[in-house]
């Protein structure tokens, strides 16, 4: 396929690419009336790129079955509103299943959760996302990059046998690291989406990027949105307004080496009587006497 063929999803990844969280009800099943209202409020806020089975969608603490039945309520609910970016990931034959799954709902595109096995070689790692984006050429294909090693000729590789992978979910921390990768793998090649959501959206837009995701979006799709905003327009102090907002919310989520990543989000939408605050371990609720500096962050952001 040409890369005109992919320009609706190029489009859709150069935007706030929100991760939704997974409500669980009190019998701790997804709570499916829940999670499709939280999608209509994101939809209702103007997000227009929605990622099922993302990370604060708490992936790995998903079945398969859930998995399955989040990327359709998803798919279902964002209608012709949104794209749909489904997150995939585990063994290879399971990945494959997935996309293939999402590609027969109507979605466009998938992300490859980073391999989280113990042993990642940089041609592995071309082979893991070669075998999946090879079984869904018609899916636009982005890999979710954390690992700092694997050199930027190796997604250059990749897209070379894959014209298909057309973006990177860029989560290394790293600015300098970043902006040498993506000059490496090709600039003008893929969309590069800041994997590390808006407290490094600035930084990262700086240097080549044109979309960052978003966990904070479930809670205030407005704050994201100025984020977005203000970065398009090269208004970099702009940009730092919006960041001074969330940075006390976005450091309580990367605390304790991100433990409380999706509990924070959760916390937030609870205190705003949106959804449960139920995580699945190895996530843990907040304890009771740090809820109330993440409602008041909720709160002040919601008038």
């Amino acid at each position: 396929m040409s890369d005109a063929a992919f320009e609706t999803q190029r489009a859709a990844l150069a935007d706030v690419v929100a991760i939704p969280v997974t409500p669980f009800a009190a019998d701790g099943g997804v709570d499916q009336d829940t999670y499709r209202a939280l999608l209509r409020r994101l939809l209702d806020g103007g997000v227009t790129t929605l990622t099922p089975n993302g990370n604060t969608g708490e992936f790995y603490a998903l079945t398969p079955e859930e998995r399955r039945l989040v990327t359709e309520l998803t798919v279902e609910e964002a209608g012709g509103r949104a794209s749909v970016l489904v997150g995939v990931g585990h063994d290879v034959p399971t990945a494959v299943a997935s996309a293939r799954h999402a590609r027969d709902l109507g979605a466009g595109m998938v992300m490859v959760h980073q391999p989280v096995h113990p042993y990642v070689s940089a041609a592995g790692w071309v082979d893991y996302h070669r075998a999946i984006a090879e079984a869904v050429p018609e899916l636009g294909v982005v890999p979710y990059l954390r690992n700092p090693q694997l050199p930027g000729a190796r997604l250059a590789e990749l897209a070379d046998a894959c014209p298909n992978v057309i973006g990177v979910k860029y989560a290394v921390p790293d600015a300098a690291r970043f902006a040498a990768f993506a000059r490496d793998a090709g600039l003008e090649r893929f969309v590069w989406v800041a994997g590390l959501a808006e407290p490094y959206a600035p930084c990262y837009f700086s240097a080549g990027a044109t979309g960052f995701t978003s966990g904070l979006v479930n809670v205030a799709p407005a704050v994201s949105r100025n984020m977005l905003q203000a970065l398009r327009a090269g208004d970099y102090p702009a940009a730092m307004k919006v960041w001074e907002q969330i940075r006390r919310f976005e450091e309580l989520r990367a605390a304790h080496g991100s433990a409380n990543n999706v509990t924070v989000v959760k916390e937030a939408l609870a205190s705003l009587g949106l959804c449960r605050r139920d995580v699945r371990p190895p996530s843990k609720p907040l304890p009771e006497e740090e809820r109330a500096e993440v409602a008041a962050i909720a709160e002040g952001w919601s008038v």
